[in-house]
């Protein structure tokens, strides 16, 4: 279960888009990878395609990872099906990534929503991955984490599901409330997911004494690593997270 870590504890390690340092992003082989490499979890982008299953991918077209100009929603699953990725591997469903997670991987669903209150596509989204959640079986719902940098879509998923806990994203490049989390007093998630460029020890230790938990991404270099460790972070994203485990036990 997503849980704050106790004092004294590591953070949690979980894989940016599966061990994506060594498979193919959001493929399958990432996230087995990621349970070979010892993770605590996985985070993953999912999108609906025409046909309404939620892909995971985090791209809304193919160009950066097939070199093709086609937009995810515009295309059905069987035509995703056919689409074999540059580096290798696949697009699958959401349901297919957690029988590969198995009993024991945390799961960071983030639901890749376009920014503003676009409430029909918001919905449609969050329909389709609270009935996967929901019929992934015993256990699953305790495992996922949901996570959106548009906060009308938290709100949505804390709305729908409000038992499966929810974490707002943020980056250095959005504007001065987005950046500062400002709707983090009016969503109350359980975990804050800041670009690692934004944590500092005083603004770390803030968040978490108003309740939250703190996920940062995305962490690769030691010393961030080592250093997010020490600002007592409950969870680092690694696009490698069996080097990361090394880093963060160590100096």
């Amino acid at each position: 279960m997503w849980t704050r870590r106790a004092p004294g504890e590591a953070p949690l390690v979980i894989g940016h888009r599966g061990s994506s340092a060594h498979a193919t992003e959001n493929t399958l082989a990432a996230f087995e990878r990621a349970r070979v490499d010892r993770a605590d979890g996985v985070e993953l982008d999912v999108l609906l395609c025409r046909s309404g299953e939620a892909v995971v991918f985090h791209d809304d077209d193919l160009r950066r990872l097939v070199g093709r100009p086609e937009r995810i929603a515009d295309l059905d699953l069987t035509a995703l099906r056919a689409v074999r990725l540059t580096a290798g591997g696949g697009i699958s469903t959401l349901p297919e990534v957690f029988e590969v997670c198995g009993a024991d991987l945390l799961v960071n669903v983030e639901l890749k929503a376009a920014p503003g209150p676009s409430g029909a596509a918001i919905r449609a989204l969050v329909e389709r991955v609270a009935a996967d959640v929901a019929r992934a079986g015993a256990g699953t719902a305790e495992r996922v984490l949901v996570s959106s940098f548009n906060p009308f879509a938290v709100r949505a998923w804390m709305g729908r599901v409000p038992g499966v806990r929810a974490g707002l994203l943020f980056d250095r490049a959005a504007p001065l409330p987005i950046r500062r989390a400002w709707a983090a007093a009016w969503l109350r998630p359980f975990s804050l997911h800041p670009e690692v460029g934004l944590c500092t020890p005083a603004r770390v230790a803030a968040w978490r004494r108003r309740g939250y938990a703190v996920a940062v991404w995305t962490v690769d270099a030691p010393d961030a690593l080592r250093a997010c460790r020490d600002m007592h972070v409950d969870a680092v994203i690694s696009n490698d997270p069996a080097a990361a485990r090394v880093a963060i036990s160590s100096g």
